[in-house]
């Protein structure tokens, strides 16, 4: 394949541009309704219903790119349709995603569409919600996404995420709103790390110490697939609508802004109340998504950073003002609507309450003797290699029961509590949460469906259980999923 290692900016388009769409089949309701009104004029032959058209193809792949510069090799990696790049895939809010996977790796292969709340076959889970596709097979993803919002793709079967999702393969899905906000573009940027040895390849995977402490930390931050800063050029004036997801097995961190105010607008695909960051940094554990809005300066030459706070910082991308200034006046940055089916108020007196209790994984040995000039103690761990980390005292794995039951409609309150050394990333699937303040009095002013849990901590969570089916609560770090961080309920 080619080498995309090389930065090249990315330009705006004008805002008369429009993003390509994938093609859609007429719904059934639509059809029928055609046929009705057919009906009326007076007898007719009998028509056979066109046929949906194919669906996209999404060919999952070995492929090879640069890293580092020779004399180091190019690395093995696995990415979609040939293309380092993670896919943008785009559909209006009522547009169905009609997306064939064919998997030509040689390990089994899964799509979880992180944060959509998805009908349940489709949800991507091997080896829960689907059969994983072998190598050499294929999979019709096939829904309708009930709300707008930016979602992540990612691999997910049960103890074997890591790899797919280390070799590459991520993409975001973006449902576009029926009446979105103007702006002059709306980019999506995917953060990934990479774990290389020095010649380029990819270090083996699999490594229990890894998977005990905190994942697999890569040391090689990509954007889009590309070397940081993704470099992006814009008109004075403009408006830009940023999409960023953390696509990583296991890096969290947290967004810092400079150059310009940034208004979030939208949390893990749901709107809020349009809000300016505390001190213009934002958590950012892997399966997070946020959407910003963005008004550059009116001067040319300005310039806006988006930066990674891993090390003394890492900007992950850069926007300078070119051109002449964009003469269009905007309104104010305001909230992009609310999203009407979620419940207005979740009422708490009458929920279903449960614990979740995270254990397991590696322990820190306790420091002896004067520690201040010593190097911190690493992280130990003696236990199972497969069966790592516990919820309820129980490793998760393929066939296990789910640790409750719900009616549809029934409000559940879960109490989190993280008994670990280290901070856990959740991610719930096929709903999104409140997060409830300590003392049931109120919540967060924005719906989740991921969020982190520092050790030691316990949070509570409310949600609508308004989606049948069997649902995980997973690690979206995919080491400890892989070695048990998950568990599941079921909705009836």
């Amino acid at each position: 394949m080619a080498d995309e290692s090389t930065p090249h900016p990315v330009l705006i388009p004008g805002p008369d541009s429009r993003p390509s769409r994938l093609a859609v089949a007429p719904s059934r309701r639509a059809m029928v309704g055609g046929l009705a009104v057919l009906g009326l004029a007076g007898p007719a032959r009998a028509q056979t219903p066109p046929a949906a058209p194919e669906p996209k193809g999404l060919l999952a792949g070995p492929g090879k790119v640069r890293f580092k510069p020779e004399p180091a090799q190019e690395t093995a990696i696995w990415c979609f349709d040939g293309k380092v790049t993670p896919p943008i895939v785009r559909v209006k809010l009522g547009q169905p995603v009609r997306l064939r996977l064919k998997n030509t790796t040689d390990k089994p292969l899964s799509l979880h569409w992180h944060g959509v709340r998805n009908v349940n076959a489709m949800d991507g889970v091997g080896g829960v919600t689907q059969a994983p596709v072998p190598p050499g097979g294929d999979f019709l993803y096939e829904f309708t996404p009930p709300d707008a919002g930016t979602f992540l793709i990612r691999p997910l079967v049960i103890g074997g995420s890591s790899e797919p999702s280390g070799r590459g393969l991520a993409g975001m899905l973006v449902v576009e709103e029926a009446n979105p906000p103007a702006v002059d573009a709306d980019l999506g940027l995917v953060l990934q790390d990479w774990r290389l040895e020095g010649d380029g390849t990819l270090m083996p995977f699999g490594q229990t110490s890894f998977a005990a402490a905190s994942g697999r930390l890569g040391n090689l931050v990509t954007v889009n697939g590309g070397p940081v800063p993704q470099s992006i050029e814009a008109r004075p004036g403009s408006r830009i609508r940023l999409r960023v997801a953390n696509g990583c097995n296991a890096r969290g961190t947290r967004l810092r802004f400079e150059g310009v105010k940034v208004y979030v607008a939208a949390v893990d695909g749901q709107p809020t109340d349009t809000f300016e960051p505390l001190r213009a940094t934002l958590p950012f554990p892997p399966g997070t998504r946020y959407d910003l809005m963005i008004d550059l300066p009116d001067e040319e030459g300005a310039k806006a950073s988006v930066i990674a706070l891993i090390g003394s910082g890492l900007t992950l991308a850069s926007v300078t003002t070119k051109g002449d200034k964009l003469s269009q006046k905007r309104p104010p940055i305001g909230p992009i609507g609310e999203n009407k089916k979620l419940p207005a108020e979740v009422k708490l007196q009458n929920a279903m309450r449960r614990d979740v209790v995270i254990t397991g994984g590696a322990f820190v040995p306790k420091e002896t003797g004067d520690a201040k000039d010593k190097p911190a103690p690493e992280p130990v761990y003696t236990g199972d290699p497969n069966k790592v980390w516990a919820i309820n005292g129980i490793s998760g794995t393929t066939g296990q029961a789910p640790i409750f039951t719900v009616k549809r409609g029934q409000v559940v309150v879960l109490a989190l509590r993280n008994d670990t050394a280290f901070p856990q990333a959740l991610h719930l699937h096929g709903h999104c949460f409140r997060l409830l303040h300590p003392l049931d009095d109120g919540w967060e002013p924005y719906w989740l469906d991921t969020f982190q849990l520092l050790e030691g901590r316990t949070a509570r969570i409310a949600f609508l259980a308004d989606n049948p089916g069997r649902w995980l609560i997973s690690a979206t770090v995919l080491e400890r999923f892989d070695t048990g961080l998950w568990t599941s309920f079921n909705v009836t």
